[in-house]
Protein backbone atom coordinates (compact mmCIF):
# COMPACT_ATOMS: atom_id res chain seq x y z
CA UNK A 1 0.00 0.00 0.00
CA UNK A 2 1.32 3.42 -0.82
CA UNK A 3 -0.54 6.08 1.43
CA UNK A 4 -1.85 9.44 0.01
CA UNK A 5 -1.43 12.72 2.24
CA UNK A 6 -4.84 12.63 1.36
CA UNK A 7 -5.90 9.82 3.45
CA UNK A 8 -3.54 9.70 6.35
CA UNK A 9 -2.28 11.89 8.82
CA UNK A 10 0.41 9.91 10.78
CA UNK A 11 1.68 7.30 8.28
CA UNK A 12 3.75 8.29 5.31
CA UNK A 13 5.42 6.23 2.28
CA UNK A 14 6.97 3.94 2.33
CA UNK A 15 9.92 5.50 1.80
CA UNK A 16 13.76 3.37 0.79
CA UNK A 17 15.52 4.49 3.90
CA UNK A 18 19.20 4.42 3.87
CA UNK A 19 19.84 3.32 7.48
CA UNK A 20 16.75 0.80 7.33
CA UNK A 21 15.58 -0.63 3.91
CA UNK A 22 11.67 0.14 2.96
CA UNK A 23 10.22 2.17 5.78
CA UNK A 24 6.61 3.04 6.34
CA UNK A 25 7.09 6.06 8.84
CA UNK A 26 4.75 6.95 11.75
CA UNK A 27 4.38 11.02 12.52
CA UNK A 28 3.26 11.10 16.02
CA UNK A 29 3.83 14.93 16.16
CA UNK A 30 2.78 16.16 12.45
CA UNK A 31 3.06 19.61 14.16
CA UNK A 32 6.77 20.59 15.64
CA UNK A 33 6.19 19.69 19.27
CA UNK A 34 10.13 19.35 20.85
CA UNK A 35 12.22 20.39 23.65
CA UNK A 36 14.75 21.11 21.46
CA UNK A 37 15.35 23.83 18.92
CA UNK A 38 18.25 22.97 16.98
CA UNK A 39 20.32 25.21 14.79
CA UNK A 40 20.22 22.73 12.00
CA UNK A 41 16.38 21.47 11.96
CA UNK A 42 15.23 20.91 8.53
CA UNK A 43 11.30 21.05 9.78
CA UNK A 44 11.57 24.80 10.80
CA UNK A 45 10.89 27.01 13.97
CA UNK A 46 8.99 24.79 16.98
CA UNK A 47 5.45 25.22 17.07
CA UNK A 48 5.08 24.02 20.76
CA UNK A 49 8.40 24.16 22.70
CA UNK A 50 7.96 21.88 26.02
CA UNK A 51 9.82 19.42 27.96
CA UNK A 52 5.95 17.74 28.97
CA UNK A 53 5.24 14.38 28.34
CA UNK A 54 1.74 13.88 27.49
CA UNK A 55 -0.82 12.66 24.94
CA UNK A 56 -0.47 15.41 22.13
CA UNK A 57 -2.43 13.26 19.49
CA UNK A 58 -4.78 11.16 19.78
CA UNK A 59 -3.11 7.32 20.24
CA UNK A 60 -6.32 5.73 19.18
CA UNK A 61 -6.31 7.78 15.62
CA UNK A 62 -2.92 6.72 15.03
CA UNK A 63 -4.05 3.16 15.57
CA UNK A 64 -6.84 3.13 13.50
CA UNK A 65 -4.14 4.79 10.53
CA UNK A 66 -2.36 1.30 11.14
CA UNK A 67 -5.52 -0.45 11.11
CA UNK A 68 -6.50 0.88 7.92
CA UNK A 69 -3.19 0.35 6.64
CA UNK A 70 -3.35 -3.33 7.79
CA UNK A 71 -6.46 -3.84 6.25
CA UNK A 72 -5.84 -2.28 2.83
CA UNK A 73 -2.75 -5.08 2.31
CA UNK A 74 0.29 -3.74 1.09
CA UNK A 75 1.34 -3.62 -2.80
CA UNK A 76 5.06 -3.21 -1.51
CA UNK A 77 6.87 -5.50 1.25
CA UNK A 78 7.56 -3.18 4.15
CA UNK A 79 11.26 -4.09 6.06
CA UNK A 80 10.38 -1.76 9.17
CA UNK A 81 7.99 0.92 10.73
CA UNK A 82 9.77 3.77 12.02
CA UNK A 83 8.41 5.94 14.38
CA UNK A 84 9.35 9.68 14.25
CA UNK A 85 7.83 13.12 14.66
CA UNK A 86 7.96 16.66 13.50
CA UNK A 87 9.72 17.34 16.51
CA UNK A 88 10.44 14.85 19.92
CA UNK A 89 8.20 11.48 19.66
CA UNK A 90 8.98 10.40 22.81
CA UNK A 91 7.00 13.63 24.37
CA UNK A 92 4.15 11.72 23.39
CA UNK A 93 3.12 9.53 25.76
CA UNK A 94 1.27 6.95 24.27
CA UNK A 95 4.63 5.34 22.77
CA UNK A 96 4.97 2.71 23.90
CA UNK A 97 1.34 1.68 23.33
CA UNK A 98 1.86 2.35 20.01
CA UNK A 99 5.06 0.61 19.68
CA UNK A 100 3.61 -2.45 21.28
CA UNK A 101 0.85 -2.47 19.09
CA UNK A 102 2.26 -2.72 16.04
CA UNK A 103 4.80 -5.74 17.33
CA UNK A 104 1.39 -7.49 18.33
CA UNK A 105 -0.70 -6.82 15.27
CA UNK A 106 1.98 -6.27 11.91
CA UNK A 107 4.79 -8.35 13.44
CA UNK A 108 7.18 -5.94 11.27
CA UNK A 109 10.84 -4.63 13.22
CA UNK A 110 10.07 -1.03 14.70
CA UNK A 111 12.73 1.54 15.00
CA UNK A 112 12.58 5.16 17.29
CA UNK A 113 14.33 8.18 16.07
CA UNK A 114 14.48 10.34 18.81
CA UNK A 115 16.79 13.01 20.31
CA UNK A 116 17.30 10.72 23.24
CA UNK A 117 17.07 14.06 25.77
CA UNK A 118 14.31 11.90 27.66
CA UNK A 119 16.22 8.68 27.85
CA UNK A 120 17.07 9.26 31.67
CA UNK A 121 13.03 9.03 32.69
CA UNK A 122 12.47 5.43 33.29
CA UNK A 123 9.30 5.29 31.75
CA UNK A 124 10.57 6.73 28.87
CA UNK A 125 12.88 3.93 28.74
CA UNK A 126 10.19 1.31 29.59
CA UNK A 127 7.70 2.41 26.74
CA UNK A 128 11.19 1.99 24.36
CA UNK A 129 11.70 -1.46 25.36
CA UNK A 130 9.68 -3.04 22.75
CA UNK A 131 11.44 -1.18 19.52
CA UNK A 132 13.54 -3.32 17.63
CA UNK A 133 15.88 -0.55 17.02
CA UNK A 134 16.66 2.87 18.43
CA UNK A 135 18.77 5.77 17.07
CA UNK A 136 18.96 8.58 19.79
CA UNK A 137 20.84 11.76 18.93
CA UNK A 138 23.64 13.14 21.24
CA UNK A 139 25.11 16.02 19.44
CA UNK A 140 27.62 17.37 22.19
CA UNK A 141 28.79 16.12 25.49
CA UNK A 142 29.73 19.60 26.82
CA UNK A 143 26.97 22.24 28.10
CA UNK A 144 28.15 25.15 26.51
CA UNK A 145 28.47 23.20 22.66
CA UNK A 146 25.15 21.66 23.88
CA UNK A 147 23.08 24.28 24.35
CA UNK A 148 24.63 26.10 21.58
CA UNK A 149 23.73 23.73 18.95
CA UNK A 150 20.38 22.18 20.33
CA UNK A 151 18.85 25.43 22.24
CA UNK A 152 16.80 22.92 24.80
CA UNK A 153 14.08 24.42 26.53
CA UNK A 154 14.39 25.45 29.83
CA UNK A 155 13.79 22.83 32.35
CA UNK A 156 15.62 19.90 30.21
CA UNK A 157 18.32 17.99 30.98
CA UNK A 158 21.84 18.95 30.67
CA UNK A 159 24.49 16.62 28.68
CA UNK A 160 25.51 14.46 32.02
CA UNK A 161 22.16 13.50 32.78
CA UNK A 162 20.90 12.87 28.96
CA UNK A 163 24.42 10.82 28.72
CA UNK A 164 23.25 8.82 32.36
CA UNK A 165 19.84 7.92 30.60
CA UNK A 166 21.27 7.14 27.45
CA UNK A 167 23.52 4.65 29.13
CA UNK A 168 20.88 3.27 31.46
CA UNK A 169 18.60 2.62 28.35
CA UNK A 170 22.07 0.68 26.64
CA UNK A 171 22.13 -1.47 29.60
CA UNK A 172 18.11 -2.45 30.05
CA UNK A 173 17.86 -2.43 26.11
CA UNK A 174 18.04 -5.71 24.02
CA UNK A 175 17.37 -4.40 20.63
CA UNK A 176 19.80 -2.08 18.41
CA UNK A 177 21.10 0.75 20.01
CA UNK A 178 22.51 3.42 17.36
CA UNK A 179 23.74 6.61 18.53
CA UNK A 180 23.54 9.52 16.06
CA UNK A 181 26.22 12.31 16.08
CA UNK A 182 25.21 15.65 13.99
CA UNK A 183 27.85 17.98 13.50
CA UNK A 184 27.90 21.36 12.87
CA UNK A 185 30.99 23.70 11.67
CA UNK A 186 32.78 25.71 14.02
CA UNK A 187 29.46 24.20 16.70
CA UNK A 188 29.88 21.31 17.97
CA UNK A 189 33.24 19.91 16.19
CA UNK A 190 36.12 21.43 18.13
CA UNK A 191 38.79 18.88 19.50
CA UNK A 192 37.42 19.19 22.96
CA UNK A 193 33.73 18.43 21.93
CA UNK A 194 34.92 15.05 19.91
CA UNK A 195 36.86 14.01 23.18
CA UNK A 196 33.92 14.53 25.21
CA UNK A 197 31.60 12.77 22.58
CA UNK A 198 34.27 9.56 22.33
CA UNK A 199 33.95 9.62 26.20
CA UNK A 200 30.13 9.81 26.37
CA UNK A 201 30.27 7.06 23.26
CA UNK A 202 31.94 4.67 25.14
CA UNK A 203 29.96 5.26 28.15
CA UNK A 204 27.02 4.26 26.62
CA UNK A 205 27.98 1.60 24.48
CA UNK A 206 25.84 1.40 21.02
CA UNK A 207 25.88 -1.38 18.47
CA UNK A 208 27.20 1.47 16.07
CA UNK A 209 28.05 5.26 15.87
CA UNK A 210 26.77 7.40 12.61
CA UNK A 211 28.37 10.44 12.25
CA UNK A 212 26.38 13.30 10.52
CA UNK A 213 26.54 17.00 9.31
CA UNK A 214 24.17 19.94 8.11
CA UNK A 215 22.76 18.62 4.77
CA UNK A 216 19.14 20.01 4.12
CA UNK A 217 18.40 23.61 4.72
CA UNK A 218 18.91 24.91 8.38
CA UNK A 219 16.09 26.83 10.68
CA UNK A 220 19.81 29.11 11.16
CA UNK A 221 21.92 29.95 8.32
CA UNK A 222 25.06 29.74 10.11
CA UNK A 223 24.83 26.34 10.52
CA UNK A 224 27.45 25.16 8.06
CA UNK A 225 28.12 21.28 7.32
CA UNK A 226 31.48 19.41 7.70
CA UNK A 227 32.77 18.10 4.56
CA UNK A 228 33.69 14.26 3.75
CA UNK A 229 37.01 14.34 4.32
CA UNK A 230 36.30 16.00 7.81
CA UNK A 231 34.16 13.49 8.89
CA UNK A 232 36.05 10.94 7.84
CA UNK A 233 39.31 11.95 10.36
CA UNK A 234 36.30 12.39 13.23
CA UNK A 235 35.57 9.19 12.72
CA UNK A 236 38.94 7.49 13.46
CA UNK A 237 38.63 9.47 17.18
CA UNK A 238 35.40 7.12 17.91
CA UNK A 239 35.66 3.50 19.72
CA UNK A 240 33.44 0.78 17.62
CA UNK A 241 31.85 0.32 14.35
CA UNK A 242 31.20 4.23 13.16
CA UNK A 243 29.44 5.30 9.94
CA UNK A 244 28.85 7.99 7.90
CA UNK A 245 25.55 8.53 6.81
CA UNK A 246 25.34 12.13 5.51
CA UNK A 247 24.32 11.99 1.77
CA UNK A 248 27.68 13.13 -0.26
CA UNK A 249 26.63 10.93 -3.00
CA UNK A 250 26.26 12.51 -5.99
CA UNK A 251 25.86 9.48 -8.60
CA UNK A 252 22.96 9.22 -11.14
CA UNK A 253 20.00 6.51 -10.85
CA UNK A 254 18.64 4.26 -13.31
CA UNK A 255 14.84 5.08 -14.19
CA UNK A 256 13.16 2.72 -12.02
CA UNK A 257 9.59 3.94 -12.28
CA UNK A 258 7.22 6.86 -12.71
CA UNK A 259 6.18 9.75 -10.16
CA UNK A 260 3.15 10.10 -8.07
CA UNK A 261 2.46 14.12 -6.83
CA UNK A 262 0.60 12.79 -3.70
CA UNK A 263 3.86 10.83 -2.66
CA UNK A 264 5.86 13.82 -3.48
CA UNK A 265 4.24 16.32 -2.18
CA UNK A 266 3.43 14.50 1.04
CA UNK A 267 7.34 13.75 1.62
CA UNK A 268 8.34 17.29 1.07
CA UNK A 269 5.77 18.29 3.70
CA UNK A 270 7.88 16.95 5.92
CA UNK A 271 11.10 18.08 5.07
CA UNK A 272 13.40 19.55 2.49
CA UNK A 273 14.30 17.31 -0.52
CA UNK A 274 16.76 16.86 -3.18
CA UNK A 275 15.56 15.86 -6.53
CA UNK A 276 18.13 13.05 -6.27
CA UNK A 277 16.56 12.48 -2.29
CA UNK A 278 12.88 12.19 -3.76
CA UNK A 279 14.21 9.44 -6.64
CA UNK A 280 16.29 7.69 -4.12
CA UNK A 281 13.27 7.57 -1.22
CA UNK A 282 10.19 7.07 -3.84
CA UNK A 283 11.90 4.89 -6.30
CA UNK A 284 11.59 7.08 -9.04
CA UNK A 285 13.56 7.73 -12.09
CA UNK A 286 15.05 11.07 -12.30
CA UNK A 287 13.74 12.23 -15.52
CA UNK A 288 10.28 12.14 -14.59
CA UNK A 289 11.01 13.55 -11.48
CA UNK A 290 12.35 16.38 -12.34
CA UNK A 291 9.44 17.03 -14.78
CA UNK A 292 7.24 17.01 -12.37
CA UNK A 293 8.93 18.89 -9.89
CA UNK A 294 9.02 21.80 -12.42
CA UNK A 295 5.32 21.45 -12.75
CA UNK A 296 4.81 21.42 -9.50
CA UNK A 297 7.28 24.43 -8.78
CA UNK A 298 5.43 26.47 -11.57
CA UNK A 299 1.87 25.55 -9.42
CA UNK A 300 3.32 27.20 -6.88
CA UNK A 301 2.69 23.95 -4.52
CA UNK A 302 6.10 23.75 -4.09
CA UNK A 303 9.06 25.56 -4.17
CA UNK A 304 12.92 25.80 -4.71
CA UNK A 305 16.08 26.84 -2.24
CA UNK A 306 19.36 26.69 -2.20
CA UNK A 307 21.47 25.23 0.21
CA UNK A 308 25.35 24.30 0.59
CA UNK A 309 25.28 24.36 -3.26
CA UNK A 310 22.63 21.97 -3.90
CA UNK A 311 18.59 22.75 -4.77
CA UNK A 312 16.15 21.73 -2.47
CA UNK A 313 12.42 21.72 -2.88
CA UNK A 314 9.87 22.13 -0.28
CA UNK A 315 5.80 22.71 0.28
CA UNK A 316 5.23 26.51 -0.23
CA UNK A 317 3.54 26.18 3.12
CA UNK A 318 7.45 25.92 4.54
CA UNK A 319 9.01 28.51 2.39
Amino acid sequence: MELSSNSMKYLFGPVNSRRLGLSLGIDLLPEKICNYNCIYCEVGPKNIFTCERKEYTPTTEIIAEIDSFQAAGKRKPIDIFTITASGEPTLHSGLGKIIGYLKKQLMLPVAVLTNGSLLFDPQVRQDLLEADIVIPSLDAAQERSFRKINRPVQGCPGPEEIINGLSAFSDEFQGSLWLEILLAKGINDSAADIEALKNAAARINPEKIQLNTVVRPPVERYAFPLTENELREISREFPGTVEIIADFDKKKREDVGSAERTEIVEMLQRRPCTENDICQALNLDQISTAQLLSKLAQSGVITKVAHGGKSYYQTSQTA
